[in-house]
């Protein structure tokens, strides 16, 4: 695990620990059969949940000192963005307070607009005027982030970016079930969509490097032939 940053390492050292990150066969919404499964909602206990918020805010803080990222606002869509946006947001405050303690918020959205008390759809900090960060677990297909997105966009806010756990670098289904086709990812089609930065604290590659002498030799062999397999064109 030596080739990845310090904090990746540790980060995909507590996903190993904390069975977030299985190996086995695993059906996706896509009906593919993955060789590994990655869990952020697994992060519930006290330690895994520092291991996965210290992660989130040094890529954030990491973005941010490289230039890729000016935000005022993490927002995380309902529902387990939520926490991963509190907890990273709690996270860049402790690591850097000069930079973050009193400049950085979080909101993040409610299913359903409530209708009484102080209404709306956005719970936390005003949207409005603001540059919003867009913190979840994954990508899948882009429908959810598309529909963060367009909820930030109504309450006046501009979307600076987004971060995600993993980026499991997988193309898309092809329309015509065809999964030999050379098609983009869903990262890569909201990047092109969006002109967005979106960061992955993760990607397939650091999966399969990092956890060399940590995962069986078969299993690693699996996870490789399916991101040949199934790799995007972007």
């Amino acid at each position: 695990m030596t080739a990845l940053a310090p904090y990746k390492a540790e980060f995909l050292r507590a996903a190993l620990e904390g069975n977030i990150l299985k190996f086995g066969s695993f059906e996706l919404k896509s009906k593919r059969i993955s060789p590994y499964f990655f869990n952020a909602g697994d992060f519930y206990r006290a330690d895994l949940l520092e291991a996965i918020a210290t992660a989130y805010a040094r890529a954030i803080s990491d973005a941010h000192r490289a230039g890729q990222l000016e935000f005022d606002v993490v927002f995380g869509p309902a529902y387990k963005g939520i926490p991963l946006a509190t907890a990273a947001t709690i996270r860049l405050g402790q690591l850097d307070p000069a930079a973050y303690g009193k400049s950085t918020c979080y909101s993040f959205d409610r299913k359903e607009a409530k209708d009484h008390g102080e209404g709306g759809n956005i719970v936390g900090a005003p949207l409005k005027g603001k540059r919003v960060l867009i913190v979840d677990d994954v990508i899948t297909a882009g429908t959810a982030k598309r529909e963060a997105i367009a909820k930030i966009e109504k309450e006046g806010g501009i979307v600076a970016g987004i971060v995600v756990a993993l980026d499991r670098m997988e193309k898309l289904p092809s329309p015509d079930g065809d999964d030999s086709k050379p098609m983009p990812s869903a990262i890569g089609e909201l990047r092109k969509e969006y002109n967005l930065p979106i960061l992955a604290i993760l990607t397939l590659d650091d999966i399969i490097e990092g956890v060399k002498g940590l995962a069986s030799e078969e299993n690693i062999k699996r996870t490789e032939e399916y991101r040949t397999k199934y790799k995007a064109t972007d």
